[in-house]
């Protein structure tokens, strides 16, 4: 009993900070909560989002547990005359004792063209990694047409599609073998917007994507959801809560395909 107990001790420490820890899973990024109702006008915005946990437990002095976690979350806008420019920066990482245990992030960067426009184009480019699915790097870039569908004061909605270039360096969990994949894919998505009240906003956004692997001779899927309720609390705080999943049809590596996420946390706007 006495061997165990620092084992469990261990485990619950670890799903104690995922539980307060920001987690970064999914891997094609939700652009529609950091867009704002402004169409015109030239203005720049700063969300900084920034959170740190350290536990130290030991059930006794021979086997010590520290964890040391960091998230942080950084979303720039610059609204210059028809055009937009937005950059992300989002990082999730975990050390337990001297050893990382979860390490993920990304860097996002997309130019919205003719903003004001009913039609309008976006291109994007992204560098991503996620070490806990054995993902480092996914680099992706391409081009859209954006339609907006409905739009007034309250609500919105949105439809988008066009080509993205894809290549993502995966390590085989089993062998350690490096899995160097590139696809050219289709980039489907609708997103909605509804400002239920003046505090109150609710958003969200569907992903489909689909390319053609020659190596297995068929299409790869792969199916992204995100809504978010942001609730203002003042004028440069907000409360946020998200929830997401991401699911491939055909994992490039032995991995679990269909993944959630569900968040709470404070925004703070500047």
């Amino acid at each position: 009993m006495a061997k165990i107990l620092p084992i469990v001790q261990k485990y619950i420490l670890i799903f104690l900070v995922l539980l307060i820890h920001e987690n970064v899973y999914p891997q094609i990024l939700n652009m529609e909560k950091h867009r704002v109702e402004r169409d015109t006008g030239n203005y720049s915005a700063l969300n900084v989002n920034l959170g740190m946990s350290i536990f130290t437990r030991s059930a006794d002095e021979e086997n010590p547990v520290n964890l040391f976690g960091v998230n942080n979350v950084v979303h720039f806008l610059r609204k210059q005359n028809e055009h937009a420019y937005i950059f992300i920066h989002q990082l999730n990482y975990l050390r337990i004792n001297e050893s990382p245990w979860l390490n993920t992030g990304f860097n996002h960067l997309r130019v919205h063209l003719w903003r004001a426009n009913q039609r309008s184009a976006e291109i994007f480019v992204q560098h991503s990694y996620d070490n806990f699915r054995q993902l480092n790097p996914r680099l992706v870039g391409g081009v859209n047409a954006r339609f907006r569908l409905i739009r007034d004061s309250s609500f919105s909605w949105d439809l988008g599609v066009g080509p993205m270039y894809e290549r993502e360096f995966w390590t085989h969990p089993y062998t350690e073998e490096l899995v160097d994949v590139d696809f050219l894919k289709i980039n489907l998505y609708t997103s909605l917007r509804w400002k239920l009240s003046e505090n109150i906003d609710l958003n969200a956004l569907v992903y489909y994507q689909v390319g053609y692997d020659p190596g297995i001779n068929d299409a790869r899927h792969r199916i992204f959801f995100s809504g978010n309720l942001l609730s203002k609390i003042t004028n440069r705080i907000s409360f946020n809560t998200s929830f997401e999943f991401n699911y491939e049809d055909k994992p490039i590596i032995p991995i679990t395909p269909f993944i959630f996420d569900i968040r709470n946390g404070l925004i703070f706007s500047f």
